[in-house]
């Protein structure tokens, strides 16, 4: 082992990536804003009912306590897409509902029609991995060299 400390990701590149794949999910949001769903694409995106952020009816909040999915695909109203968050108006039970979901609630995004998949981490869980590094015992020192990142935690298993 050795006696220096593991170097501190100052500048955070999980947490930049997390943001970066945020950013293709609100362009593919943008875009169906634009010209509506292209083909047979369609989303399943799952969050966090109880986010920071999230408005959702309270009966829906009940139903769902801790996360959903919602489906676009043909019945949707009143798409908007902003920096931080979209908002739909969904039918739920013949009844329309609003949501607002930030983007920082959601925890998958999901096109079956060509299997992509975005999976995020929710950020406070990413702070207490970063603040913790433990690499295991039987691991080989790490070098001082560029660090790598796995995307394959973000596809489709």
């Amino acid at each position: 082992m050795s006696d220096q400390a593991p170097p501190v990701d100052e500048m955070r590149y999980e947490q930049l990536a997390q943001e970066a794949l945020r950013g293709v999910m609100r362009a593919a949001l943008e875009r169906v804003l634009a010209d509506g769903l292209p083909g047979a694409h369609h989303f399943y995106i799952t969050f966090k009912t109880r986010a920071v952020g999230v408005s959702v009816a309270p009966d829906i909040l009940a139903k769902y306590p801790e996360e959903m999915t919602v489906v676009l695909q043909h019945q949707y109203d009143d798409l908007r897409v902003e920096s931080e968050r979209f908002s739909v108006k969904l039918r739920f039970g013949g009844m329309p509902k609003s949501l607002v979901i930030p983007y920082s609630a959601i925890t998958r995004f999901y096109d079956p029609s060509v299997q992509f998949l975005l999976q995020f981490e929710d950020p406070q869980l990413l702070d207490e991995v970063e603040d913790e590094p433990t690499p295991p015992q039987d691991m080989p020192p790490i070098s001082d060299g560029p660090k790598v990142v796995s995307l394959d935690q973000f596809r489709k298993k």
